[in-house]
């Protein structure tokens, strides 16, 4: 065990200590978990002060006191189980869940030892699927099973992780104290019902633990040319393209994790995974990240996000339904995910997260921060580990188009992509998996909501996928974004079309002389003037 790379990567980050090749919990770790597991008769654990007790114990037998927890913590414990807990869910909760944890905590060294004697075997084409940090730049792809993450999220409310080492290589804090602490130090009601997804969660777990598997993995496109992965593309291979644009369909009510497609799921997310999900946030990121707690999971190993990256989870189980959204947010109850699973044991669930430009003002508009985005995008839509057939693909069709103009004076790049449409999806034939998305950097991140639902449009045809479906939650804005998108199809603009007028609209944005959204830019007649735009040429 102790020579795998795998392990000692992430060895620094567990509360786990490594002795004759065996992992353990030290010993007065295991006596406190035993006691706690046997229940509130052996351990006096019976309320939200003794059991910030006990965490504080656990964490001085593991030596953490020297990295102290938010200092509102043992409040927020008190007042979320002792105040706002009513007495018959606290009963349950100390009586039933909390031994569970403990008793599922003592098998954490034994879960993860089996966990890494099936990691050698080979996944979905990957050879190294074991628990480790997955660096930044270094592309691939952790599987783990439910209940180990089960274990993982019981070391987070124990708040058993060590801490000082994980700022140092970018990776956002785990344990759960601030989420606790944030209840107390500014109470909200949002703020309350974020915590009761995560007891929902713990409830149902330790009545009726899954037996599935989720994968997280991180998504790149290098920098330099690599024979094995899509590079990151230039603005000449946007402004070339000659890939039809994708089916493109407008919802103005619903949300994306309602979506009954199977559709890549996108989160709006923060550069570090989860953004405030554990801290006092509470928008599509951090909600998500509630309903479906085993994406916080990922936190663990994987450190932010730099331009060229994305980070793609597949299998997460839904556990809670839910209303409202930031202050309005509240837990409605138990939700049954009656997703399909995969030949891998995984919910056919699978988010992407892509971290946008935060409040960019007009810099938005330069090229460099175009591009920037729609390769952001890409990187999360694109699926690598189809690349050469995704290679193989965009040669033929850029074969096929030359050949055509060149024997056919006077045909356009959108009259070629018609004849040869058909071909550009063929990847996606078998799955059909298409993008839910919505308005992604835009809201708080302070991003054009017209521009970024190009970019996205952009990024999922250049990707292959078969369609986009647009959520605009209402946005005045988009309005009139199903129409220009019809107008567009019908013209057969290709992938290269749209970019050129993407970045000429840009150009002058910048410049002052429109101050207009693209959608009225580009196609006024829509917005009850004369006109339209004429097809880009890209010859």
């Amino acid at each position: 065990m102790e020579n795998r790379e795998d392990l000692r990567s992430i060895l620094p980050y567990l509360p786990l200590v490594m002795r004759s090749s065996s992992l353990f919990w030290p010993s007065p770790v295991v006596e406190a978990l035993k006691a706690i597991g046997k229940g509130t008769d052996h351990s006096r654990v019976d309320s939200g002060e003794l059991l910030f007790l006990a965490i504080t114990d656990l964490r001085n037998s593991l030596s953490l006191s020297i990295e102290p927890l938010a200092p509102s913590a043992s409040e927020g414990y008190a007042l979320f189980f002792d105040e706002l807990m009513t007495r018959v869910e606290a009963k349950k909760w100390f009586e039933e869940v909390i031994p569970a944890l403990a008793n599922l905590l003592l098998r954490f060294p034994s879960l993860l030892e089996a966990h890494y004697e099936q990691a050698d075997k080979i996944i979905n084409g990957e050879s190294r699927t074991g628990l480790r940090l997955l660096d930044s730049q270094q592309p691939g792809t952790v599987f783990l099973s439910q209940e180990l993450i089960t274990a993982v999220l019981g070391c987070s409310f124990f708040c058993l992780f060590p801490v000082n080492n994980r700022y140092a290589n970018d990776l956002p804090l785990i344990n759960f104290d601030y989420l606790f602490a944030s209840l107390h130090d500014n109470y909200s009601q949002n703020q309350e019902n974020k915590i009761w997804c995560i007891v929902h969660y713990f409830e149902r777990i330790s009545s009726n633990m899954p037996k599935g598997i989720v994968s997280y993995e991180r998504k790149v496109l290098p920098m330099v040319v690599d024979p094995l992965y899509t590079s990151y593309p230039n603005a000449d291979f946007w402004r070339t393209s000659v890939i039809p644009l994708c089916r493109f369909e407008v919802r103005s009510s619903g949300f994306i994790e309602d979506q009954s497609s199977e559709a890549v799921e996108v989160d709006f997310a923060n550069k570090y995974l989860g953004g405030g999900a554990l801290g006092r946030g509470c928008v599509q990121e951090e909600i998500r990240f509630m309903i479906s707690p085993e994406l916080i999971a990922g936190i663990l190993f994987l450190p932010s996000m730099e331009d060229n990256e994305a980070i793609e989870i597949v299998g997460v189980e839904r556990f809670s339904s839910y209303t409202g959204y930031a202050s309005s947010f509240r837990f409605l109850g138990d939700y049954v995910d009656e997703r399909d699973i995969d030949i891998l044991g995984r919910r056919k669930t699978r988010i992407v997260a892509i971290d946008a430009l935060c409040n960019p003002g007009m810099k938005q508009y330069k090229a460099k921060f175009l591009l920037r985005e729609i390769n952001k995008a890409f990187c999360g839509f694109l699926d690598q580990s189809k690349h050469q057939q995704y290679q193989k693909t965009l040669q033929e069709f850029s074969t096929t188009a030359s050949t055509s103009m060149a024997i056919s004076e006077g045909k356009s790049s959108n009259q070629v992509s018609r004849n040869h449409r058909k071909d550009c999806h063929s990847m996606e034939q078998e799955n059909n998996i298409g993008v839910a998305t919505g308005n992604w950097g835009c809201g708080a991140f302070g991003g054009d909501p017209e521009v970024k639902a190009i970019i996205q449009w952009l990024a999922t045809s250049q990707a292959l996928r078969p369609f986009i479906v647009y959520y605009t939650f209402g946005l005045e804005a988009l309005q009139n974004l199903d129409q220009v998108a019809h107008w567009i199809l019908s013209h057969k603009w290709t992938v290269g079309d749209l970019w050129i007028m993407l970045d000429e609209y840009s150009i002058k944005r910048l410049k002052g002389e429109t101050n207009v959204g693209f959608l009225r830019w580009l196609l006024p007649s829509t917005y009850g003037h004369d006109g339209g735009i004429d097809l880009p040429n890209t010859s």
